[in-house]
C-alpha cells in the first residue's frame, strides 16, 4: 500500500505532529497514523522515538493546560476551592503521576492528563511516568505491525 504523496512529504514531521496534535483534547488517532508509517521505509526506532515524543510533548502541554488553568477560570468553574477538590489535589500530589501511565489510553488519557495538572501533580513524576506508558504503548503497536 502506498502513503501517498503527503505523508511522504510530511514524513517524519508529519508523525510528530499527528501524535502531538492526538494526545490534545482533539479526537485524533496516533495508533492509525502510526500504523500507516509502519508501512513506509522509516526504521521501526525512529518511527518509536517519533511517535513517543510527539505524543508525550501534546500529553504535557494537556497538563501544563490542567495546571496553569487551575490559577484561573477553570479553576473557579470546577470548584478547586472547594473541600472536596482540596481532597482530591492532595491524592493527586501523592499517587497522581502513577496514573500518568494511563494517559496513553483512548478517550480517558487526555482527561487524565489535564486533571493531573489541574490538581497539580508532580511535574518530573507526571512526566516520567507519562513517557514510559506512551512508549510502552507504541513499542506494542509496532511490534504487532512490524
Amino acid at each position: 500500500m502506498e502513503l501517498g504523496p503527503v505523508w511522504e512529504q510530511w514524513g517524519l514531521v508529519g508523525l510528530f505532529l499527528g501524535t502531538f496534535l492526538a494526545a490534545t483534547l482533539l479526537p485524533l488517532s496516533s495508533e492509525a497514523l502510526l500504523a500507516v508509517m509502519a508501512m513506509g521505509p522509516w526504521p521501526t526506532l525512529t518511527l518509536l522515538g517519533v511517535a513517543t515524543a510527539g505524543n508525550w510533548l501534546g500529553g504535557m502541554s494537556t497538563y501544563a493546560i490542567g495546571r496553569w488553568g487551575a490559577q484561573g477560570r477553570l479553576g473557579r468553574w470546577v470548584g478547586l476551592d472547594s473541600p472536596r477538590a482540596q481532597a482530591w489535589a492532595k491524592r493527586a500530589q501523592r499517587h497522581g503521576p502513577w496514573l500518568a501511565w494511563l494517559c496513553w489510553a483512548p478517550l480517558v488519557g487526555d482527561l487524565i492528563a489535564a486533571a493531573l495538572g489541574l490538581f497539580k501533580a508532580p511535574v518530573g513524576w507526571t512526566a516520567l511516568w507519562m513517557f514510559a506508558g506512551k512508549l510502552a504503548r507504541y513499542a506494542v503497536v509496532l511490534a504487532v505491525l512490524r
